[in-house]
């Protein structure tokens, strides 16, 4: 009997020795040697300890990563080291219901280059890993937002600029696969924040959803029909600091256009959404065949890492054995909501300290693996 497919989204909580190790490696106090022996140490840690809980496929959850918004931009080790054609002033990519922010830098001349590629972390992660291992990339649509909305950069046309940044996107995922990774999945965040209808939002009214959509699949279509297999596309309404930045926007806004991306899968929030069987009914309705008729799998998520509280195998079952009802069986997956810590430095106030977070995540982790089992007893896949 194959089983219901489950992978987690990307980070876990960093382990507090690794939180003051990244400031003290950003305030010029430990080396950047330093700052890699405690990031393999967590490492390390993260993949032995998810593998334990019997998950077919883990990840190094995001220790080495400064964010999972802007790795691309920094040196490997740290969030330092930005490229001298980028300036601190950027778009704000996310308003958070807390109040609190985050936000872009600026592109200031050209070309767009990354400076970091995940494969490095793939790499690294390899080398501890005794199961398969997934990797997060960002999606060309937030890093689009590099590009101020207004004006032009001098000397760079925002489409050379989006030139190369598929081209940059492209080897970021395939890179990814040459170092050993199995899956891929992209961090498609701002799509669900693109439908918000407020005055907050700067992306209001432009039209941004079709944008950051067609630009994805610019790079989607770059690979093969079997490469899109174990490519992904998560989405979410953010999860910083446990606070969101648009969770009240509704699926229905979204999800009609999101599965018009040529992705092999779908990581999608819903553990935290107040109304799941709508939800569920909605994905079963949009989700399709690709053009090349691969299915979408739908990996529904049935871990909120905003609540503390850890979820019981059988309440995982039951989210999944009422998702089958709308979305077929063999098209049906499970994930987390989101990654557990997106950020190098990302205090979880909820959960306690950062290692209290670790061993709650890992305790979830688990809670989804044998939920996953269970449901797939049930169903009879």
């Amino acid at each position: 009997m194959s089983l219901i497919p489950t992978e987690p989204v990307g980070s876990l909580p960093r382990p507090a020795k690794l939180q003051a190790a990244i400031a003290d490696y950003d305030g010029g106090k430990i080396s950047r040697e330093q700052l890699k022996q405690e990031q393999d140490a967590a490492c390390r840690d993260s993949i032995t300890r998810m593998e334990a809980t019997g998950a077919p496929i883990v990840s190094d959850g995001e220790q080495r990563a400064s964010s999972f918004a802007t790795y691309p931009l920094t040196d490997t080790l740290a969030g330092t080291g930005l490229a001298a054609n980028l300036a601190g002033d950027g778009q704000y990519f996310a308003i958070f219901t807390d109040g609190h922010h985050r936000q872009l830098p600026r592109l200031t001349g050209g070309p767009f280059r990354y400076k970091t590629f995940a494969a490095s972390y793939v790499e690294e992660a390899m080398k501890m890993a005794t199961k398969p291992l997934k990797q997060a990339v960002i999606a060309p649509s937030m890093l689009a937002l590099l590009y101020p909305l207004d004006g032009e950069v001098p000397g760079y046309s925002r489409e050379q600029f989006l030139s190369d940044l598929v081209d940059e996107c492209e080897k970021d995922i395939r890179k990814c696969f040459a170092a050993g990774a199995k899956r891929v999945s992209i961090d498609f965040t701002e799509g669900r924040l693109a439908c918000r209808n407020d005055p907050r939002n700067p992306w209001t009214g432009r039209g941004m959803l079709g944008q950051f959509i067609a630009l994805n699949n610019r790079v989607l279509d770059r690979f093969s029909a079997e490469e899109r297999k174990n490519i992904g596309i998560h989405t979410c309404p953010g999860g910083d600091c446990d606070s969101t930045h648009s969770a009240d926007v509704d699926y229905a806004d979204l999800l009609p256009s999101m599965f018009k991306m040529n992705a092999g899968y779908f990581l999608i929030q819903l553990a935290s959404e107040p109304d799941k069987e709508r939800v569920y009914k909605l994905i079963g309705e949009y989700s399709r065949e690709n053009a090349n008729g691969v299915p979408q799998v739908c990996f529904i998520g049935v871990i909120n890492p905003q609540n503390p509280r850890v979820e019981t195998p059988e309440e995982v079952a039951a989210d999944l054995a009422l998702a089958a009802k709308y979305i077929p069986k063999e098209r049906l997956g499970a994930t987390d909501d989101c990654g557990f810590s997106p950020f190098s430095i990302d205090m979880k106030p909820k959960h306690g300290s950062p290692d209290v977070a670790r061993d709650i995540a890992l305790q979830k982790i688990k809670s989804r693996v044998d939920g996953t089992r269970m449901a797939s007893e049930r169903l009879g896949i």
